[in-house]
Formats: C-alpha cells, sequence, structure tokens
C-alpha cells in the first residue's frame, strides 16, 4: 500500500509540475506600452482587462507584459515609431503625439465634429473606418477612440467667453487643438499629458485641454481652480488614441492566436470603452468640486461664439485635407452624420 501510495504521489507531483511547467512557459510574449500611469483609465480599465482577457482566451499561450509610464524606455511622442518598428509589440498612444501621420483620422478630434459622447463618437469611427484607413496601414490597430472631450482646465482665470483666454498660454494635445486655441486668440503650447502638472505649477501654461478623466492620476484639482466646459456639455474637442499592435509581430502569429487578438479588437472594444470613457470623467469631476473648485458651464451665448470661432478650424482642416489628396469636406460631413446618429 505504501508503495502504490508513493507511486499515486509521485504520478500527481509530476502532473502538476507539467502543468506549472506549461503554464509558465507561453508560446508568445507581447510587450505594451503606454505613457500614462497604472493608475489612469488607460492602464486600469482598458489595457489590464485586454490583457488578461487575451491571456485567458488564449490559454496561457499568449502573455501580456504591460509597461506603463514609458517604463519601456523613450518619450511619448515615439510610441507610434515603436510600434510601427517593433521595439514594442502593442501601444497605446495619442494620435497628435505624432502630427501629420494620421490625416484623416483628425477628422473627430475637431471642436465642432465631437459633441462631447465618447461613444458615439467611437461609434462614428468605425462607421467610417473605410474612409480612414489608410492612416493605419503600417501598423495592426486594434483600437481607435476617443476620450469624453476636453474642458479648459485654468490655474487663475475664470473664463466667461472667449475673450477671456486671449493672449493666454494653454496646453495643447494635438495640432487641431492648437489650430482651435490659435482662433480664439490665446497662444498654444504642446506636450504630453504628464509633463502638464509641472508646467501648470509653474505658471508656465495658464491653462490645459484636457477631459476629467486625467484629473485623478495628474491630480490636477490641486493645480487649477476652475474647469469650463460649454453649455450642455459641449467639449471643446477630443483627443483620437490608438491602441495598434506591431503589424509583423500580429502575422507571424498562427492563425489561431491572431483570432484572439482580432476577437478583442475593434467595434466590440470601441463600444465598450465608449461607455467607460464617459463614466470616468464623473470621479474627476467631483475631486475638483471638492477640492474649492469650480466647474462651471458657459451661458448658451458664449458656447456660440466659440462654436463660430471653431469653425475656422474645420475650414483649416479641411483645406489641409484637400491639399493631400483627401476629402476633407467628405469626412467632414461624414463625421458629424454618424455622431449625430449615436447621440439621439
Amino acid at each position: 500500500m505504501k508503495g502504490m501510495f508513493r507511486i499515486l504521489v509521485g504520478a500527481l507531483a509530476g502532473l502538476l509540475m507539467a502543468g506549472a511547467a506549461q503554464a509558465q512557459e507561453p508560446e508568445v510574449t507581447l510587450t505594451v506600452q503606454h505613457f500614462l500611469s497604472p493608475k489612469s483609465a488607460a492602464h486600469t480599465d482598458l489595457i489590464m482587462p485586454w490583457a488578461r482577457r487575451v491571456e485567458e482566451e488564449s490559454h496561457g499561450r499568449i502573455q501580456v507584459k504591460v509597461f506603463p509610464s514609458m517604463s519601456l524606455g523613450g518619450s511619448p511622442p515615439e510610441l507610434y515609431r515603436q510600434v510601427r518598428d517593433g521595439t514594442a509589440d502593442i501601444v497605446w498612444t495619442l494620435i497628435g503625439y505624432t502630427p501629420g501621420v494620421f490625416p484623416r483620422t483628425e477628422v473627430f478630434e475637431l471642436p465642432n465634429v465631437h459633441r462631447g459622447d465618447a461613444l458615439a463618437t467611437n461609434m462614428a469611427i468605425y462607421d467610417n473606418f473605410d474612409m480612414i484607413k489608410d492612416d493605419f496601414k503600417d501598423v495592426k490597430p486594434l483600437l481607435v477612440h476617443v476620450h469624453a472631450g476636453n474642458l479648459l482646465h485654468m490655474r487663475e482665470t475664470k473664463v466667461t467667453g472667449p475673450a477671456d483666454v486671449r493672449g493666454l498660454k494653454l496646453r495643447t494635445p494635438s495640432r487641431t487643438g492648437a489650430w482651435m486655441i490659435e482662433a480664439w486668440g490665446a497662444e498654444p503650447v504642446g506636450m504630453p499629458v504628464p509633463a502638464l502638472p509641472q508646467a501648470l505649477s509653474k505658471g508656465t501654461v495658464d491653462g490645459a485641454l484636457v477631459p476629467f478623466e486625467i484629473v485623478p492620476p495628474l491630480k490636477l484639482q490641486q493645480l487649477t481652480r476652475y474647469s469650463i466646459e460649454g453649455a450642455g456639455g459641449r467639449r471643446f474637442g477630443t483627443s483620437v488614441f490608438l491602441f495598434a499592435m506591431n503589424k509583423q509581430r500580429y502575422e507571424s502569429l498562427p492563425p489561431d492566436l491572431q483570432k484572439v487578438i482580432d476577437d478583442n479588437s475593434g467595434r466590440g472594444l470601441a463600444r465598450r470603452m465608449g461607455k467607460v470613457w464617459n463614466e470616468v470623467e464623473e470621479p474627476g469631476r467631483k475631486l475638483q468640486e471638492a477640492s474649492g473648485g469650480e466647474v462651471l458651464q458657459l451661458s448658451p451665448e458664449a458656447t456660440q461664439q466659440f462654436v463660430d470661432l471653431d469653425e475656422q478650424v474645420t475650414d483649416r482642416w479641411i483645406r489641409n485635407a484637400d491639399g493631400q489628396g483627401i476629402d476633407g469636406a467628405a469626412l467632414v460631413k461624414a463625421a458629424k452624420a454618424s455622431i449625430a446618429k449615436y447621440s439621439q
């Protein structure tokens, strides 16, 4: 009996060791890099859940290692190049960090295109993906999405209309944001969002275009007194984000593992993340209010003044697109129609 017991124990131990070895030796290890902290919504609500789903649905054959805060190396503007060239297998980045690389997709950032609903604009992106797909020919796009939209977060200035921002320095996330700030008569200052807290504390900028979502991880409630949005929650444009995989890395996977990636990409993920990005605004709003700061909505009249100025941005963008052989007016019309459909 003792001999049989030892044989059974040995066999069980062998099975456990074999299973552990199999679990510890994935066929593929994917690296994911992004520029925000581990406390950000991008990390906790998008990238980490995505990584765990891919690992689970591949039955451990894919391992995903996530590197927040650029811990794999480089700076935020280098992220697109890193994924294109294979330095990182996957990145999450802002298309505005590489101006001119995504000339079609920029349409969804325009202040008079995006209305302030991340879900509506995400769905519009995928309704019209054939019109922008050439922007992503060098990578495998997993998700193209927006946040709920930019507010004006101001250090000291209470903004009640465009006249209040004239001559001020405002942080912008993109060139379309810079054009908008110029149309207001202010001075755009481009910088990756991780640099914003220091810029606000030193007075390098008077305010910034960011959503409420970014307030908690950057503690912007400690650095700003006012957060301003338009009437009815209208935002000052938005930012488009890209979650992308190196094309050659994706193509090197066996078909069944490509399917795992595909099943966790695209339109379904965009719908889920549109809801998430709408919901993550509220904690930042509450932090600003709890800190003693003010969250202000402009009057309809003041909002319309900004809207009128922002039409200059749309016109400028269309001219720029036309100069590259892109039908800018058609893109604007299609984007607005789709967003209107999902906003009802």
